[in-house]
């Protein structure tokens, strides 16, 4: 199955992240604190981490539509979520690099 990630630089990643789980928990199941999330759609996984700086995407996903979709929702609701931080989310395949290696 597919890995893809993205590294979306925000000062506000916890608020964003914890905004995207609140909103999808009535849709997929949802484990979050303030620094870590997961969410289990029914078309692919998604685990985030909150940086100071930053938001780590991690995704999964079988290839072709289901990849498509679970890029797009994310994507898109952090993108109107995020308010006036206008966050752009750019999907890199692959898994996510260690954190130590990921830069926004």
């Amino acid at each position: 199955m597919p890995q893809f990630h993205a590294v979306v630089p925000t000062p506000r990643a916890s608020r964003n992240m914890t905004r995207l789980c609140k909103h999808f928990a009535h849709k997929a199941e949802v484990q979050a604190d303030a620094a870590h999330a997961q969410i289990a759609f029914a078309f692919g996984d998604c685990r985030m981490h909150a940086e100071a700086d930053h938001l780590l995407i991690d995704c999964q996903a079988e290839a072709g539509e289901a990849q498509k979709r679970l890029c797009f929702v994310i994507a898109d609701h952090l993108e109107r979520f995020s308010g006036e931080e206008a966050l752009q989310v750019i999907w890199q395949d692959g898994p996510l690099p260690i954190a130590g290696d990921a830069q926004p």
